[in-house]
């Protein structure tokens, strides 16, 4: 047990900040950390320079996007910049994906903001299926069996996602109906600004309250 934050890096050779970003000020202030620690910086929407303007170190500081997958060992984390003591911690936890810069960082950081959208599109389909009587227990069941399907696919990283997509499609059929009438150039365009909004917060473009 140590008696606060200081301790715990006094007596931590790696030291992981996972905070919220908007907490980050109140929650490192005053801390001292010595050069010969490595940092590991998870928080979203917060940069090298600005962690290490906070912290005030010449320490080594490092970025790491681990999703939950992780505690399966079954998800690739992205860092940056690449550092072999960070890269072999996640290694072991499903893979390890260094990137060159701090703007590619921020790109796969923006796509980590659309799990939750993926889970809304399954319980929106569970819910159509109930609203035309179907029993909500099968509903669930059946749409989870569907897309658990669909996981095991993107196993085979022989085929590109767009031929994963062709593969699944029969001309004139179900999939290839409901892809092009609702996933539609301006479903896409939506998506995309989205996805453009996220990035500008994340690369610094927001104050800190909106992160």
């Amino acid at each position: 047990m140590c008696a606060g934050n200081q301790e715990v890096v006094d007596r931590s050779e790696v030291v992981i900040i996972a905070v919220r970003g908007q907490d980050r000020h109140k929650a490192l202030a005053g801390l001292t950390v010595d050069g010969d620690k490595l940092v590991v910086n998870v928080m979203a929407g917060v940069g090298i320079d600005d962690l290490r303007r906070t912290l005030a170190t010449d320490a080594p500081l490092v970025r790491a996007i681990p999703l939950p997958a992780v505690r399966e060992r079954r998800s690739v984390t992205v860092t940056y910049p690449s550092h072999p003591t960070v890269n072999s911690l996640f290694e072991h936890l499903g893979g390890v994906l260094p990137v060159e810069d701090e703007a590619a960082f921020n790109v796969f950081s923006a796509l980590t903001g659309t799990l939750t959208t993926h889970y809304s599109y399954l319980a929106t389909l569970t819910s159509w299926a109930i609203g035309h009587g179907i029993a909500s227990d099968d509903a669930d069941s059946y749409v989870r069996s569907l897309f658990q399907g669909v996981g095991r696919a993107l196993s085979d990283e022989t085929r590109s996602l767009h031929q994963l997509a062709a593969d699944h499609e029969t001309p004139n059929g179900s999939n290839e109906r409901i892809r092009t009438t609702w996933f539609t150039s301006a479903n896409s365009e939506a998506l995309n600004k989205a996805l453009d909004d996220l990035l500008a917060g994340l690369e610094g473009q927001w104050d800190s309250d909106k992160r």
